[in-house]
């Protein structure tokens, strides 16, 4: 009896301990799943955070497995900038590649590979993508490996896309108003000197500058007010393009307007019996007031054209033709004078 009850004790010391132990265990499993809840509640905020940090500035933060392709976005960026949900357009890199713009394709695949394959430091890049409803999306791409599995190879990749459409586009409009008239669309003086310079520049260049300054224009300006005068300037400009475009040809010719009420035409026609009817069509338009909302405003034109061969410099053409229009002003406006350089530079 002593045995079998000194065994029974035992056993029963055993179980007290083990229960005990059970009893660490089950608070340790109950610390640690409060511990879970915490950093399951700690993440949640923190990517609420960066969502909110993130959405909005047009900025997307990924992550690719490079084995299998697949991103991971860390906010909703990647839809929203080309018009898809992430359902419509899954994030893989297949779809990123399917959206790249035709022209950048081949170069920013190249890019991204020879950072995957080590040729480059970081994955870095400045392109378009296809927007849902067909527009173009110019976004700044950057990312590096942070990943390599055990025998070395790249594993993940991390980084950042941009969408700076509208600083690009801002860009373009400040590039075109260096080039041209924000009012009329037409070049300005700078544009057409360049224009000048690339197309007549060889030997055997030849073609004319047709100067136009507007009889009577300061005085519909003052008296109707700028409002007026700017859509009779635009009415203008239109007038002298689409009378160039039938006359001179398309492609022939280039546009500017140089000053308030001047304009200059530079075209490859250097021939009399072109550059005068022209001319006579174009003073001929403008015999009669124009009719420019509630207002008549009657305008003429003084004209003055320097035919000119190479090497015969803008300035100089500018000058003779600028001089030829004046001589019209003399004489009693609305009308063309002609001089020609022609015989002197041939």
């Amino acid at each position: 009896m002593d045995s079998s009850t000194n065994e029974l004790q035992q056993l029963q010391a055993q179980i007290a301990n083990l229960k005990r132990e059970l009893a660490d265990y089950q608070l340790q499993v109950s610390e640690l799943q409060k511990e879970k809840l915490q950093l399951q509640q700690t993440l949640k905020l923190t990517e609420e955070k960066l969502h909110a940090t993130l959405d909005g500035t047009g900025l997307c933060l990924w992550e690719q497995d490079i084995p299998s392709g697949i991103l991971t976005m860390y906010n909703q960026e990647w839809g929203a900038l080309l018009g898809y949900t992430l359902e419509e357009r899954p994030a893989h890199i297949d779809s990123w590649k399917s959206h790249l713009h035709p022209e950048d394709k081949d170069w920013v695949i190249k890019a991204f590979y020879d950072h995957v394959e080590g040729k480059e430091n970081v994955y870095r890049a400045v392109h378009r993508m296809l927007h849902k409803d067909g527009s173009i999306s110019w976004v700044s791409d950057r990312g590096r490996i942070i990943e390599f599995t055990p025998n070395g190879q790249p594993k993940r990749i991390m980084g950042t896309h941009t969408d700076i459409t509208q600083e690009k586009r801002y860009e373009q409009e400040l590039a075109r108003l260096a080039h041209y008239d924000p009012l009329t669309n037409l070049l300005n003086r700078n544009a057409l000197k360049n224009h000048y310079q690339k197309n007549f520049k060889h030997l055997q260049a030849k073609g004319a500058l047709i100067f136009i300054d507007l009889d009577g224009f300061k005085g519909i300006n003052d008296k109707a007010g700028h409002r007026i005068g700017d859509l009779l300037l635009i009415h203008v400009a239109n007038t002298i393009s689409q009378t160039a475009n039938t006359l001179l040809g398309t492609g022939q010719h280039a546009i500017a307007r140089i000053g308030g009420d001047e304009f200059v035409i530079l075209t490859t026609v250097h021939q009399a019996e072109i550059l005068t009817p022209f001319a006579r069509t174009l003073l001929q338009q403008f015999n009669q007031p124009t009719s420019i909302e509630q207002h008549k405003a009657q305008i003429g034109l003084s004209i003055g054209v320097c035919t000119f061969s190479a090497p015969t410099t803008f300035a100089h053409a500018y000058e003779q033709a600028d001089k030829a229009m004046y001589q019209v002003k003399q004489q009693g406006k609305h009308d063309v004078a002609f001089v020609s350089l022609l015989s002197l530079e041939t």
